[in-house]
Parts: C-alpha cells; structure tokens; sequence
C-alpha cells in the first residue's frame, strides 16, 4: 500500500508537527512550502497517496494548487486553512477538495482522518453495487450511470455508495455525517447538501433517485 503523503505549508513549524506524527505512523512524508514547489512536486513523484495542503501560502495559494492537481488527478486532498469560513469550505468542495481541517488541529485527528480516506480508496475488496441504473465499482473507484461513465470526487463517490448500500432507507444528516466523513463531523449539515447538490447534478436524470425528507436528510429511491 502506497503510503507516501505530500505535505504543503508555508510554516516550518507546521510542516514539523504534521511530518513527526505522520512518520510516527509509517508514512513517507514529502514537504513543499508553496504552491510552485507543491505541483512540481507531485508531477516529479510517483506514488503519492495523498496531499495534505495548506490554503494560505505565497507564490500559489492552496487553491490554485488544488485546480492544477485537480485537472490531472484524483489524489485525495485534505485541505488546511486557518479561517473557519464556511465559503472557504464550499469553494473546497467545488473544487474536489476530500476533507477539510481548520487551524488549530489535532494532529492525531488529522492522522486518523488520513488513515480513514486511505484506507477506503486503497481497499483491495473488490466490490460492486448497483441500482436503478447506477453501477459502482469499489475497487475501480468507478461509477456508471445508464452505461456512460460518471467522474465523481472522493467523496461524491462515498456519497452515492452509501445511499445505495443504505437503498430505501431515509438517513439523517447526522448519520450520513458519521458514515460517509467516517469521523464525529464538527461542521453541519450544509456540508452533506453542497455534496447531494452536486452529486445530483452530475447523475442527470438519476439525480431523482436521491429524495430529500425535510427536516431530516436522505433516501435513495431505486425505481426499478
């Protein structure tokens, strides 16, 4: 299993504390202190499971590293930020942002959220779903509507999954919080809602599939 992690943040100090718990943990750790060195980086290296990646920084600021990334790759990105802005947040989910941490931080909260995403996109189980036109492949990481292929994120993927592991059934925002993020969520419900928005749009007509309950969250309906 790749366990190579880019690390990119302007302060040496925190570059510090995020490498010493992440090596304490049997990962390789790559350092960036901008945006420049970060895309070169990542484009020079092969291998690297996942980008830890500060917002604030000169040259190129987190963002726009994310857009460049983005448009090559699929690599989980954590995004670190030290505003608790929740526009910040939205504009990181637009961008295919997968988790997104605000200054201060707990490292250890930070490794286990690393450890989580990690191990859901590198699960060797090989998995397949489907329902009322939607076909997902866990291992692939692929998703087939109607037969055409469907680019979702990280997390637009683990979205759709577990509505259709959990077919039928209505979910509360909470529940889907704790399952899909996989941790005790310290944001709220927009979050999930900026996700089935667009997860919804990127489904076409499917998007039906996923009725909102007011007042409560999410069902998948299958209308085979």
């Amino acid at each position: 299993m790749e366990r190579k992690i880019l690390v990119v943040d302007d302060e040496s100090r925190m570059r510090k504390l995020v490498r010493d718990f992440l090596v304490k943990n049997n990962y390789d750790v790559l350092e960036a202190e901008d945006g420049e060195q970060a895309v070169e980086l990542f484009f020079r290296e092969k291998g690297i499971a996942l980008i830890v990646l500060d917002v604030m920084m000169p040259k190129m600021d987190g963002w726009q590293v994310c857009r460049e990334i983005r448009a090559y790759s699929k690599v989980p990105i954590i995004m670190l930020t030290a505003r608790g802005d929740e526009r910040d947040e939205l504009q990181g989910f637009q961008l295919g942002v997968d988790e997104y941490i605000s200054k201060p931080f707990s490292p250890k909260i930070l490794v286990a959220r690393i450890e989580a995403i990690l191990r859901r996109t590198l699960s060797g189980v090989e998995e397949r779903l489907s329902c009322g036109g939607i076909a997902i492949d866990k291992t692939a990481h692929q998703v087939m509507i109607d037969g055409q292929p469907v680019e979702l994120s990280y997390k637009e993927f683990e979205l759709l999954t577990y509505f259709v592991e959990n077919k039928g059934i209505a979910l509360s925002r909470e529940k889907i919080l704790n399952n899909v993020w996989n941790y005790d969520y310290f944001g709220d419900a927009r979050t999930i809602d900026t996700h089935v928005k667009k997860l919804r749009s990127k489904m076409g007509d499917r998007g039906d599939m996923i009725k909102t309950i007011w007042g409560m969250g999410y069902k998948l309906e299958a209308d085979e």
